[in-house]
């Protein structure tokens, strides 16, 4: 296996996505292109990993949301296991968060579904040599991030609200425990999840103690 689809060599592609016709239609979307092969297809994230150990493909493009094993683990266990086998993600989601979690996990690309089939093709060869493949609109949520200033720091009360989400208790729960209504937990879960540019409760635990802004378990 070539790992980057060398001269002379057709491009072996896997697609992985948990619905079923968008498989079908980026396979379709492919099929003309005559430097690429898709060697394989899987519904979810467990199912993928089969096939990169089997058929080491060039190129793995990869959907974020799936069941079983999403796009995140996924494409971490390819790039530890598989290295010369490059992920693009592929997927209708743009957050930061979304995008920064890919990025991380070791995807060297990241691909809206609302990409054209030049686009797409171009972004498999790219991958295939080890370049760096962004959406326009993913390229200037990263810019933007980077331009970003420095974000506000988590009020005490806020830090107080994210570590009872921690300790894995209810809204309800930590208004007792704070002595506040529910509705104001609610409210600083909302500032917080701004602040920490996550928009649910595990991501802003996970967040806040990678900035050391709570105590790792």
């Amino acid at each position: 296996m070539s790992g980057g689809g060398t001269s002379g060599e057709r491009l072996r592609v896997v697609v992985v996505d948990d619905h079923t016709v968008m498989r079908a239609g980026v396979i379709a979307l492919l099929d003309g292109e005559s430097d690429m092969e898709i060697i394989g297809e899987a519904g979810d994230g467990r199912a993928a990993l089969g096939l990169v150990a089997r058929h080491h493909p060039d190129v793995a493009l990869v959907d974020l949301r799936m069941p079983v094993l999403d796009g995140v683990a996924t494409t971490a266990e390819i790039a530890a296991r598989h290295p010369r086998t490059r992920v693009l993600i592929l997927t209708t989601y743009d957050t930061d968060a979304d995008i920064e979690r890919g990025v991380e996990a070791g995807a060297i690309g990241y691909l809206l579904k609302d990409t054209t089939r030049e686009q797409l093709a171009d972004a498999i060869r790219s991958a295939a040599r080890g370049e760096t493949v962004l959406a326009p609109r993913v390229a200037e949520k990263l810019v933007a991030r980077m331009r970003r200033p420095v974000q506000d720091p988590l009020t005490a009360r806020e830090t107080d609200v994210l570590s009872a989400v921690a300790d894995g208790l209810t809204n309800a729960e930590i208004g007792r425990r704070l002595v506040i209504t529910e509705a104001t937990v609610k409210t600083h879960l909302l500032r917080l999840f701004a602040k920490l540019d996550v928009n649910d409760r595990t991501r802003a635990v996970v967040v806040a103690m990678e900035r050391g802004l709570l105590p790792r378990p």
